[in-house]
């Protein structure tokens, strides 16, 4: 991988450090909206789990 990624122009390496860089974002976002989610859960498990809205989860 290493060597063919260096035997590219120097437009490409730029094109491949940007795609690296996208990559490594998108996992931090994933990372985060998984933390926000299990942080968050509690909080919405009283609204979510209450017979009222049993009917829902036939829906």
């Amino acid at each position: 991988m290493i060597k063919k990624i260096t035997s590219l122009p120097s437009e490409r390496l730029a094109e491949v450090e940007d795609f690296v860089d996208f990559l490594r974002q998108r996992d931090r976002d994933q990372a985060l909206t998984r933390a926000a989610a299990a942080t968050s859960a509690p909080a919405f498990a009283a609204v979510w789990d209450n017979p009222e809205a049993d009917v829902y989860d036939t829906l």
